[in-house]
């Protein structure tokens, strides 16, 4: 019997544990979501975390426990989350589980585990991948309301994509919700291309997310860890050399220790770890290398299959490496290797042979009978195993099945390297379409969709080129028809041009009035309408609706329907788009499609927003997020109305909510188009503000600068809008003329309201700028721009604003401003009617204009339109003053009291319960509105101008 390996007394790590609790603390306040710890193997990561959750769970806090393993590299997808859940399943039952979402949600969490019956059917959507998500966070959310929360994960650098993702997303979302997320890694094992690394950084700019680094024992802790294990304090010279040999790791102490007395020094670790296994009777050492085969975990009825051996066998085999500690008994009759190393050790000293007969046993034992694995592993189990036998005909068989089952938890990334093995199998396999039940171009199919739903943009394309050349559109047009429609959603996903000629090639594939062209005439008719083709649009979404209307496929009419209100909305009849949209949610409520409700609520966000009705679109945000959050798709039209709502707030100068709303909407990690309409909502605000490097960053980002092509109007308009702003900024009036005269000289410019008019009334910005040095190419431009203007409808109040802008009435327009609540169109149009007032003479005129306007451009922080007023103020000999603590809104004075009392933006953010961010905001806007350079000179000017006074 070897002597115990393990210190019973827990060794050092105060600071590392109090910092533990610290967080834990802080995560009850709803300050921090997750904690980060890093550190090498065999370096106690999992003695800390067990201790700390031992702490926690006799504080009163539900401790739920996950670990990665190394399977999850081949396809075993959200295996930690599966783990938590059926730990919680155990606890509670699954009714108890089920009742702390909202009704039916636990048919998204079957694709987890079993026991939540069957799963929901829409397993080949994206939403259905992100109500998963929000159905975990609700639980987490839900759970945490009756007591603290804790979710520890181990060995995230062996998580599966999907699992990385759902941590992102966790981590990000969880918010004010007293959860704690304690997540370990191998911090020596990630090397520069490791998928981990790019999910640390990203989660270390997430507020909430701190970040511990386990260090090395110290000399005099190895001396306390030796003399745990020993009994009794060990003498210098060996602590020295234990010290040194270990360099700290305490596995390494452990394992130096294990021939007591002795204490030989191997030549590496490698053989220092397996002098403890060899040091083991042979059967037990026979035993540990078949487990070692079956992964760090084996349940006992599956390695006694694998083995051959009876209990009382079994039990006699592995007693000895239990005493040792080598081994330790888990839950649910099952082993576990005490150190992954240990494990590694073992399996890397198996013979290439013995490798693949005992993979092969693990696979027709797990054949036999899939209860030997927990419920949901067998199908990637066997592929992995089948795969490390090389026996080709099975590992094409399993991995296909591993494939679908990934598929059904929308785990798509793991999908994507079990269809490639499937392919690389498929010559090597006589028969391979009769093994599986599919042919070749299927597979590739299902390929490029897996790759597609977890945008693997490039795979997908290569994998719909081979499907592409492998069918022939005589006698497979739907099947042509349906990948060329993916391989123009790849290319706008790519930024590439012609889409439309691929959309156009896939309807004539389909002739006939069926579903495979009402699918495509839904993708071709929203494409023409974002173009600006809104005729042709109009033609192929009325057929499709026609075609839809036929077959009684409502889904498709609501599609369809929203897709016309589009072209409403561009030929400047918002009114009607409005109207259209409410349809279109009606039929999504009648059949029960949340997407359709939440595109018909999105596009009317924007409807109102163009109508002029911003409040209004504000408030139907809110309605929005609410349903999104409820249908599981705030990562997708969820984002989509954030978006929305940031645009209406940004119109209405509610700038610091608007950025506030980006933020939270970028940390859901939008599409790429998506993510570009939210940078040029901070681009307009940081042009606004005058914030040069942020506006030079986001426009290099959006590709501006360099005028990156782009297909839809509404991009390529805001592009321009920002392009010519810059310019004007810069004092470059004869770069901003040749962008506008570019994007005149384009067809097809725009029709709609909220584009059209307000490209126009820049373009006037422009041309008054440019008048003394250009006279020609300013009537040239002024002549372009009549022609488009007498196209123009005036759909809306705020287009009639925009309109009296480019006309030149500036009053009138700045009356239109306050009317619809926007303050930065309204100083603007001011500041151009007091100039026109004080050409005329009338400098009692520009007075009271700018008197109004100077107010509103300092609240916004609008620095550069403060800095036009103050000049004309300075030329007229006019005086505007107000009080400073008019200029401040209340949130600010807030912030400017908690700034006089020398706090950090980190504790403002807690008092406030607002982001440190959004913080770092409001201090700005104060410094630029009080005219001082620091936070000590503000909180000297406040208490200078009575500012905190009560």
């Amino acid at each position: 019997m070897l002597g115990r390996s393990v210190s019973p007394v827990f060794v050092g790590r105060e600071a590392e544990l109090a910092t533990l609790a610290e967080a834990y603390g802080e995560a009850r306040k709803g300050l921090v979501t997750t904690l980060l710890l890093g550190g090498e193997a065999g370096v106690g990561k999992t003695r800390l975390t067990q201790r700390f959750a031992d702490m926690a769970a006799r504080d009163g806090a539900h401790v739920l426990l996950g670990g990665c393993v190394e399977l999850s590299t081949e396809g075993l997808a959200f295996a930690p989350f599966t783990a938590a859940l059926r730990q919680l399943v155990r606890e509670q039952g699954t009714t108890k589980v089920s009742a702390l979402l909202p009704e039916g949600a636990e048919r998204d969490l079957a694709r987890l585990l079993p026991e939540f019956g069957e799963p929901s059917v829409d397993g080949d959507t994206e939403t259905g991948r992100a109500r998963l998500f929000e159905q975990f966070l609700t639980l987490l959310e839900r759970l945490a309301e009756s007591r603290p929360t804790i979710l520890l994960i181990e060995d995230i650098h062996w998580a599966d994509r999907s699992s990385r993702d759902l941590i992102a997303f966790l981590c990000r979302n969880l918010g004010s919700a007293p959860v704690l997320i304690v997540l370990t890694y191998r911090s020596d094992d990630l090397h520069r291309q490791h998928p981990l690394r790019p999910v640390l950084a990203e989660l270390m700019r997430v507020s909430g997310v701190l970040k511990l680094d386990l260090p090395r024992l110290s000399k005099d802790e190895v001396a306390q860890q030796m003399a745990g294990i020993l009994g009794r304090v060990p003498d210098y010279g060996k602590v020295q050399k234990v010290y040194e040999r270990s360099e700290g790791i305490p596995l390494f102490v452990e394992a130096l220790l294990e021939d007591g007395e002795d204490c030989n020094f191997p030549d590496s670790m490698q053989d220092l770890i397996l002098s403890t296994v060899e040091r083991l009777p042979e059967e037990t050492q026979r035993v540990l290398r078949i487990a070692a085969a079956g992964g760090i975990r084996i349940g006992h009825a599956l390695l006694a299959a694998v083995s051959g051996l009876s209990d009382l066998e079994m039990e006699s085999a592995l007693r000895p490496a239990i005493a040792g500690n080598v081994l330790q008994i888990a839950d649910n009759r099952a082993y576990v290797f005490r150190h992954a190393l240990i494990r590694e050790a073992v399996h890397d000293e198996l013979l290439p042979g013995e490798h693949q007969r005992l993979h092969a046993r693990y696979a027709e034992e797990i054949s036999r009978d899939r209860t030997l694995v927990p419920p949901g592993r067998a199908a990637v189990e066997l592929a992995h195993h089948w795969h490390g036998a090389r026996n080709d005909e099975w590992a094409l068989i399993s991995a296909w099945e591993a494939a679908r089952k990934s598929m059904k938890a929308f785990a798509y990334a793991e999908a994507v390297p079990l269809l490639e093995r499937v392919l690389m199998l498929w010559d090597k396999v006589p028969g391979a379409a009769e093994r599986i039940g599919s042919d070749h171009t299927h597979v590739l199919e299902k390929a490029a969709l897996a790759a597609g739903n977890s945008a693997e943009v490039d795979r997908g394309i290569k994998f719909v080129r081979a499907a592409l050349a492998e069918l022939d559109e005589k006698t497979e047009p739907d099947r042509v028809a349906s990948l060329m429609v993916s391989w123009g959603r790849f290319k706008i996903n790519k930024g590439k041009s012609g889409v439309l000629e691929d959309f156009r090639r896939a309807l004539d594939l389909v002739p006939e009035p069926v579903p495979a062209r009402v699918g495509v005439l839904i993708k071709i008719s929203q494409h023409l309408m974002l173009c600006g083709e809104i005729e042709e649009g109009t033609a192929r979404g009325e057929e499709g609706l026609r075609i839809a209307r036929a077959l009684g496929d409502e889904g498709s009419e609501g599609d369809l329907l929203m897709n016309l209100a589009l072209g409403s909305a561009i030929n400047g009849n918002s009114a009607a788009q409005y109207e259209t949209n409410l349809h279109a949610r009606r039929i999504g409520e009648r059949i029960g499609s949340g997407r359709l409700i939440l595109r018909s609520i999105g596009n009317n966000i924007d409807s109102l927003n163009d109508l002029g009705r911003s409040k209004e679109a504000v408030e139907l945000s809110y309605e929005g997020e609410r349903l999104a959050k409820k249908y599981g798709q705030t990562r997708s039209d969820g984002v989509f109305i954030l978006n929305n709502r940031a645009e209406a707030l940004e119109m209405l100068g509610r700038w610091d909510e608007a950025l506030s709303t980006v933020e939270r909407a970028l940390s859901l990690g939008p599409t790429l188009r998506t993510r570009f309409h939210l940078v040029r909502v901070l681009a307009d605000i940081a042009l606004a503000r005058g914030q040069v490097e942020q506006l030079e960053s986001y426009l290099s980002e959006l590709g501006v600068l360099k005028e990156r092509p782009e297909d839809f109007l509404q991009d390529i308009i805001g592009s321009t809008r920002l392009h010519i702003g810059w310019h004007l900024m810069k004092d470059e009036p004869d770069s901003a003329l040749a962008v506008a005269e570019r994007i005149l000289a384009r067809p097809a410019t725009s029709s709609k309201s909220m584009l059209g008019w307000r490209l126009l009334s820049l373009i006037r910005s422009v041309t008054d700028r440019a008048q003394s040095f250009d006279p020609e190419r300013v009537a040239a431009l002024r002549a372009h721009a009549a022609e488009l203007a007498a196209t123009l409808r005036v759909g809306s109040a705020a287009a009639e604003a925009y309109r009296l802008t480019y006309s030149g009435d500036f009053d009138a327009a700045a009356a239109a401003w306050e009317s619809l609540h926007r303050p930065y169109p309204q100083a603007k149009a001011l500041l151009s009617a007091a100039l026109a007032a004080a050409e005329s003479g009338d400098k009692e005129g520009a007075a009271a204009r700018l008197a109004i306007a100077r107010p509103l451009a300092a609240a916004l922080c609008a620095t550069p339109l403060m800095g036009e007023i103050d000049l004309l103020i300075r030329r007229t000999g006019t005086a505007t003053a107000s009080s400073p603590s008019e200029l401040l809104t209340p949130r600010e004075l807030e912030v400017l009291r908690l700034v006089a009392q020398g706090r950090s933006n980190r504790d403002i953010a807690a008092e406030l319960f607002i982001s440190a961010k959004t913080v770092s905001v409001h201090v700005s806007n104060i410094l630029a509105k009080l005219g001082v350079a620091s936070r000590g000179e503000a909180a000297a000017a406040a208490y200078r101008l009575a500012l905190l006074t009560s």
